[in-house]
């Protein structure tokens, strides 16, 4: 299942490393920030809950830029 989100980030560094934070988490099979667009792109792995992996990408995003924002 693939799923955008809104989100808010100041440049495009920050954008680069909140898509490498949430490559990284549980239950994600790939993610993508475009930075100009402001959007979130995520490819969960199958049989996940979409809400709980979310919730743990915006908290592995705050780790690396911790004013970022995520519309869940």
């Amino acid at each position: 299942m693939k799923k955008t989100y809104d989100i808010e980030v100041d440049c495009a560094n920050c954008a680069a490393k909140m898509e490498e934070a949430a490559k990284k988490t549980a239950g994600v099979k790939d993610a993508s920030v475009n930075f100009m667009m402001l959007k979130m792109s995520v490819e969960f792995e199958d049989g996940v809950d979409a809400k709980a992996v979310m919730k743990e990408v915006l908290k592995n995003c705050r780790k690396v830029e911790d004013e970022c924002e995520i519309a869940l």
